[in-house]
């Protein structure tokens, strides 16, 4: 199997040292093992989209010395593919309008949870809208045993989610018109033959939605990786919206030193060449097979 890796980054601002620390274990995980690193600037979400972050992100990673082994992917230019991909998933029949507003399902979740039930979607709109109109479009979730996804991550190590009674009906299209997250990412890795995912252990809740649609979808799931992410004095995610300051891209071997450190993987910083030959080789030792 030829390895092909990528970096997903979401054009909400620039890069951060957060954002920083996936980018460098895709990009060595992608090396470690001889294979291809592309970007994908995940912009589906178009009202979070910043004009001009995409631009600074990859001119981010330029100065970083992580280079693209093939142009950059939009998802804003793929609407085609997603729709394509939801109208087979309709064929089946596994999808579904929901009339739900946000309020309703979040009081449907604070009643639930008042009974000490989960908090995952009530499935209200499963039988029917009950004269509602249709907002968003929902995957249905098998009930019982077929809803458990279990999988080895690299970094975590086993992981177990009840789609039914954690997650419930999640939507694919969004009451704004919008594609969803999980069902833009996995077309997207089909497309391009991604085989492994190496990012931030925030989308660790994710993995098993995306890889529950991969199978319905007939398409491969990757091998995936996730770091631990990184926060900031009080705990919190390092992010855009706790305040991340954009990287330096005056001085990119202190902070790609301060990234790998986070990795568990000391790296001299002499020059961009001599970091990455010693980073690569550190991760190939843990990861590379």
């Amino acid at each position: 199997m030829t390895y092909r890796g990528r970096f997903a980054p979401s054009p909400t601002g620039p890069l951060h040292a957060g954002s920083l620390v996936s980018a460098l274990a895709s990009y060595l995980d992608a090396r470690a093992h001889g294979g291809s690193w592309t970007v994908r600037i995940e912009d589906v979400d178009a009202p979070r989209t910043v004009p001009g972050a995409a631009d600074e992100i990859l001119a981010t990673l330029e100065h970083f010395g992580m280079h693209s082994d093939e142009p950059p992917v939009w998802q804003s230019a793929r609407g085609a593919a997603y729709a394509a991909a939801f109208e087979r998933l309709r064929a089946t029949g596994l999808i579904y309008p929901c009339g739900c507003t946000r309020r309703e399902i979040a009081d449907s979740l604070l009643s639930a949870h008042a009974r000490h039930a989960t908090l995952a979607y009530p499935g209200t709109c499963r039988d029917g809208l009950h004269g509602k109109s249709a907002r968003a479009w929902r995957l249905r979730v098998p009930d019982g045993a077929a809803a458990v996804v279990t999988f080895v991550d690299r970094w975590q190590g086993i992981q177990t989610q009840d789609l039914a009674t954690e997650v419930g009906d999640f939507a694919l299209k969004r009451a704004d018109g919008l594609w969803a997250y999980q069902l833009a990412v996995v077309v997207d890795d089909a497309d391009a033959g991604i085989t492994h995912v190496a990012r931030g252990a925030d989308l660790l809740d994710s993995t098993a939605r995306q890889i529950y649609l991969q199978h319905c979808l007939g398409v491969p799931t990757p091998d995936y990786l996730h770091v631990p992410v990184v926060s900031n004095d009080i705990g919190e995610k390092l992010s855009k919206q706790t305040g991340a300051a954009a990287l330096d891209r005056n001085a990119p071997l202190d902070a790609l030193v301060e990234a790998a450190r986070h990795l568990g993987i000391e790296a001299p910083g002499e020059s961009l060449e001599t970091f990455y030959s010693a980073a690569t080789a550190e991760w190939a030792k843990r990861f590379a097979r």
